[in-house]
């Protein structure tokens, strides 16, 4: 009789055993994990928006920056020679003689060409 008490017995579910409804769900979560992962694929690698795309607009924004501190830097010293040229005779001479090939009377100026 021995036998018939274990059969009556209520019989728990062993920790080991796993369950049911879980693997269920595990087949339908892959398709919305590998659509998101394509998703990012995509906007990583292929879209404007790129890596690729980043990095290089990026160099040409750095190209740029670069191109116009230059520009500055040649605003600033034509800014400053004018206002040099304006208050100084002796430099106004000397450019004007250097770059337009002007002369005083009773002078010989020889141009030599690079």
């Amino acid at each position: 009789m021995p036998s018939d008490d274990l059969r009556s017995a209520p019989q728990s579910p062993t920790p080991a055993e796993p369950r049911k409804p879980a693997r269920r769900f595990s087949r339908f979560i892959a398709v919305p994990a590998l659509v998101a992962i394509g998703i990012l694929i995509y906007l990583t690698f292929f879209s404007e928006k790129s890596v690729s795309h980043r990095l290089e607009y990026q160099r040409i924004i750095d190209s740029l920056e670069i191109a116009l501190q230059q520009e500055r830097d040649t605003l600033n010293y034509y800014r400053d020679l004018n206002e040099r040229l304006n208050t100084d005779p002796v430099l106004m001479e000397r450019v004007v003689r250097e770059q337009y090939n002007m002369k005083r009377e009773n002078e010989d100026v020889f141009v030599f060409e690079r």
